[in-house]
């Protein structure tokens, strides 16, 4: 009885998972990665997984695309700069405050 309502859902499922959105959150996942050795400069452990979660969910999709290019190298200046202007929004210090974290631009 379940198992034909599980198999009537997963269409509407898949439906609902555009692949903007899928590319949105392949990108901000992928952004983390760029994100997080520039904050571990700062922080470390669970605060500079926090502190990455706020920066990459508050940044533009724009922004997303600009650290997505520094995958697999060292971030530059310019990136570096990115990141610490998400930080400085009211939104992401929000967001770090929320989670504990204390980190400035």
């Amino acid at each position: 009885m379940i198992r034909p309502l599980m198999c009537a859902l997963i269409p509407v499922t898949i439906a609902a998972c555009s692949p903007q959105d899928v590319a949105d959150k392949v990108g901000r996942r992928t952004a983390e990665t760029v994100v997080r050795p520039i904050v571990d400069d700062r922080l470390a452990g669970p605060q500079a997984d926090a502190a990455t979660r706020c920066v990459v969910q508050n940044a533009t999709a724009e922004e997303v695309q600009a650290l997505v290019r520094d995958v697999g190298v060292y971030a530059g200046t310019s990136t570096e700069a990115t990141v610490w202007a998400i930080v400085a929004r009211s939104e992401t210090q929000s967001c770090l405050a929320a989670s504990g974290v204390a980190l400035g631009a």
